[in-house]
């Protein structure tokens, strides 16, 4: 058991979290309980993922997509004041790392996927930048893009969206978790072969194949699974916690 305040501050530092400018707060987004022994993890806090975490008997609730995003709605009505309900009666913590997540060099999203399937790291998508989302490396061999496909959804459990850019063997490769289409500019500048990510967008298409670029749309969630569960695992072997990852289908 941990002091809820202490994994808090232990997940800010390990993450450098406020070195980021985001989209959503990061860290603890809703207080529960302050002692903590069960840690429930999953991609996005939505209802289902509550019940299931309280149906867990978790003290901390873990995400990659937390709540209070910029732009939303501000009023505590509808989808927000039931999961906001859920989470206050029943004392469950939500904590929530949002890019943190993406870039951390050893639990990030980007380079767990790339352990996942094999994919050796040579550096930043983004040139110049430390703390670059993405990522550019190489495969361990070659590839036809229809083998890269396949080897996608054998280690996703979903078959990607496959654009054609190029019939040549694929062997460098660039990739960037989640809804990060528009990083496809930033890949045909590294002259890799490839671009993997989870969305797609229509001009996505044209721009792969009019730059000689294979792209892949692997699925937001699926690409954005093992950040948090590396994350999770960390923190119990830390602190002594028990931690279960619950995977709530989203074929997005």
């Amino acid at each position: 058991m941990v002091d809820r305040n202490t994994l808090v501050d232990y997940c800010n530092t390990l993450l450098a979290s406020d070195a980021f400018n985001d989209y959503c707060p990061n860290g603890l987004q809703v207080e529960g309980t302050q002692q903590v022994q069960r840690i429930v993890t999953g991609v996005t806090a939505s209802q289902d993922l509550l019940d299931a975490a309280v149906a867990a008997q978790a003290d901390l609730l873990l995400v990659h997509h937390g709540y209070f995003w910029k732009g939303e709605s501000a009023p505590v009505t509808g989808i927000k004041q039931r999961r906001l309900k859920t989470l206050l009666s029943n004392d469950l913590n939500l904590l929530a790392y949002h890019l943190p997540l993406d870039v951390h060099a050893e639990l990030g999203n980007n380079v767990q996927l790339a352990k996942l399937l094999g994919w050796q790291v040579r550096g930043p998508l983004e040139l110049g930048n430390p703390r670059s989302v993405g990522l550019v490396g190489e495969l361990p061999q070659a590839q036809t893009g229809e083998q890269l496909a396949q080897a996608l959804a054998a280690a996703l459990g979903r078959a990607p969206l496959f654009i054609a850019g190029h019939q040549r063997a694929v062997k460098r490769i660039a990739w960037c978790t989640g809804a990060a289409q528009g990083y496809i500019d930033k890949a045909i500048a590294q002259g890799v072969d490839a671009f993997v990510t989870g969305e797609v967008s229509e001009p996505t298409v044209h721009a792969a194949r009019e730059n000689g670029i294979n792209f892949y749309a692997a699925g937001h969630h699926a690409t954005e699974r093992y950040g948090v569960q590396a994350l999770g695992e960390h923190l119990a072997q830390q602190f002594g916690l028990e931690h279960r990852f619950i995977d709530m289908d989203n074929p997005v």
